[in-house]
């Protein structure tokens, strides 16, 4: 029995990532993407209508595994340790594409209007993170938290391209004591 072709969403991601890997991801052109994919340009613009969206398509994706990965009757463990498992699941959900990202993320400074269009993905992201660790992120309190854990994050991505352990233990030890301090702050906040 013949396999079913990938459709064509999941052919640019993987053209895009695997791009991303060999080279410097502010090298690899819309039609670069095309050719590595077997997709013309049209059907890559009918899809994805910029690089940026194709990063911000990855980041959805790494959204819905942190989401699925979600263990509904860990809900009873402490704050801290949820945050930091759903934190885990997402770069248990990026390592197969480890060094994509690294290419992206170094690049993306070099692309200031796909930052800006990013940056409110990116928040989104940090919310779902923590609503799926049973952390409500609405008002001023939620808000707070949300900033507090993107930043937290963003540090983190950064010792996780550097974290070649196969269990993670650089990036974990960083998470935790973050996720501790921040903490240790939000208990002197009055609505903390």
């Amino acid at each position: 029995m013949a396999k079913k072709p990938k459709p064509v969403r999941d052919r640019i991601i993987d053209a895009a990532l695997g791009l991303a890997a060999e080279k410097h991801w502010r090298d690899v052109g819309l039609g670069d993407i095309a050719d590595h994919a077997g997709v013309s340009l049209s059907q890559l613009h009918g899809e994805f209508r910029s690089r940026a969206s194709i990063v911000s398509e990855i980041m959805h994706r790494t959204d819905d595994a942190v989401i699925a990965g979600g263990d509904p009757s860990a809900m009873d463990e402490p704050a801290h340790d949820r945050v930091l498992d759903a934190l885990l699941r997402r770069f248990d959900a990026l390592a197969p594409a480890k060094r994509a990202i690294g290419s992206i993320l170094r690049d993306l400074p070099t692309d200031p209007l796909a930052v800006l269009c990013l940056a409110p993905k990116f928040y989104r992201s940090m919310a779902w993170t923590l609503e799926s660790a049973g952390i409500r992120t609405s008002g001023i309190a939620g808000h707070l938290r949300v900033k507090g854990v993107s930043a937290i994050y963003a540090a983190a991505l950064w010792v996780w391209l550097r974290d070649d352990s196969a269990d993670q233990a650089k990036t974990m030890a960083f998470l935790d004591r973050r996720l501790q301090q921040a903490e240790n702050l939000a208990a002197l906040m009055p609505f903390g």
